[in-house]
């Protein structure tokens, strides 16, 4: 997962060609429009039942964000199952929909409850309350139906994508995420933040442990 195009001014196009030329031939990623867009794309071509959704993210203070704000997936395969690859520390395998029973993946919980005709997923934080990620239905939405939020996501300054750069991705330990201002390695329980002091440390970091030479 990662926002560089935003801030390198380069347009995010959300094409299947485009996407799997950035993403699979270049190693780059991308965010939620972008993987899981592609996600879709691969998921079809291999057979699967599987329809783009429309998520509305949680605020800090439980407000929703605007519908088309997220893009997730749900497939049919004997149940039906949540689909996420770009919401940054989230779930990694599919989640089912079709039991109210959490799901324990990497040390951590999560879940989807139905609240008056949406469905909610959440994840359970240390102190064992569950915290709201985001809001959603299973209605089939079309990939251009995105592209005005992915466009606000890109321009606006009121967006969190436009303020800071971020990179993450998972390890088999846990993940490896880096902001302008530091890198963060996460193991199980255990979080080391190490800081970064320049640019070229910055870019070094980016090379050397995501691959990425071109930001």
């Amino acid at each position: 997962f990662e926002n560089l195009d935003i801030h390198a001014g380069r347009r995010i196009v959300l094409d299947e060609d485009h996407l799997f030329d950035k993403i699979v031939a270049r190693g780059r990623g991308g965010f939620c429009y972008e993987l899981n867009g592609l996600l879709f794309e691969l998921l079809a071509a291999l057979g699967y039942s599987v329809r783009r959704i429309s998520a509305r993210v949680y605020g800090a203070e439980g407000n929703l964000s605007p519908p088309y704000d997220h893009l997730a997936l749900v497939v049919d395969c004997e149940g039906q199952w949540l689909v996420d690859v770009g919401f940054g520390d989230a779930f990694v395998a599919p989640l089912s929909l079709t039991t109210a029973e959490p799901a324990r993946q990497r040390d951590r919980e999560y879940r989807t409850t139905l609240d008056h005709g949406h469905l909610d997923y959440a994840s359970k934080t240390p102190d064992g309350a569950w915290a709201p990620q985001y809001r959603f239905t299973l209605e089939a939405r079309r990939w251009a139906e995105f592209e005005p939020r992915c466009a606000f996501h890109q321009t606006s300054p009121d967006s969190h994508f436009t303020q800071k750069r971020v990179v993450t991705r998972l390890t088999e330990a846990g993940r490896l995420t880096l902001r302008d201002e530091r890198l963060i390695i996460t193991e199980g329980a255990r979080v080391t933040e190490v800081p970064i002091g320049s640019e070229a440390e910055w870019r070094k970091h980016l090379e050397a442990r995501f691959g990425i030479d071109t930001p």
